[in-house]
């Protein structure tokens, strides 16, 4: 049989639990952090990863996996390089959609929204809590753009290690972006693909809640 097939044939019975409007909470930001708290708990490798969908000025979409670094009731935040394709990207478009996908837990969390940059002083403490080496890989990577070898990646960091030494600044093109949520989904697996789907959409200023099709 091809690999074609193989996948063709790939199946697996969610049954691990449900998603209930009665045991769901009424704000969908109270939904996500019990959900992420008991990812963490189950120890499910990097449970704050999430794959990140931006839209280019020539209307092709771009996802790529960037880690959660912080949310409240202000959106989701994350931090990178301004000048990366995601970076351009947001600047000509402000909106992007987010997902975490806990597959132990067989839950899956999808978010759209308007994204912004977050203060200078939350980019700057948050730069300032990451390893030396991180902080010196800021520097020395042109993120998304072309070079001729890895060798380029060691000489910057030796170059801003010596510049440096071990109080690096925050480079002016790295920072913080924070989705600000428009629309929330929290589907949960259930037995013969009739999953469980619930959506929270702005109205009025207040959440909706409500059941869509799986």
């Amino acid at each position: 049989m091809s690999t074609s097939g193989q996948i063709a044939d790939l199946r697996k019975s969610y049954e691990r639990a449900e998603l209930s409007e009665d045991a769901s909470h009424a704000d969908p930001l109270k939904q996500f952090d019990q959900w992420l708290t008991e990812a963490i708990a189950a120890q499910i490798p990097e449970p704050n990863a999430m794959t990140l969908a931006t839209v280019g000025s020539d209307l092709r979409p771009s996802t790529r996996i960037v880690l959660v670094k912080g949310y409240d009731e202000r959106g989701i935040a994350w931090y990178t390089n301004y000048e990366s394709r995601k970076g351009q990207e947001l600047a000509g478009n402000p909106y992007a959609a987010l997902q975490f996908h806990w597959v132990e837990l067989e839950r899956v969390v999808r978010i759209e929204g308007r994204v912004e940059k977050v203060s200078a002083q939350e980019s700057d403490a948050y730069y300032a809590s990451r390893p030396l080496d991180s902080r010196i890989g800021a520097w020395a990577s042109p993120q998304s753009q072309v070079i001729p070898g890895r060798s380029v990646l060691v000489a910057n960091a030796a170059r801003y290690s010596a510049q440096f030494l071990l109080q690096p600044p925050r480079p002016p093109h790295w920072g913080g972006y924070r989705l600000v949520p428009e629309q929330w989904q929290f589907w949960q697996g259930r037995k013969s693909r009739l999953h469980d789907r619930l959506r929270y959409r702005r109205d009025a200023g207040a959440w909706v809640r409500e059941r869509l099709a799986p």
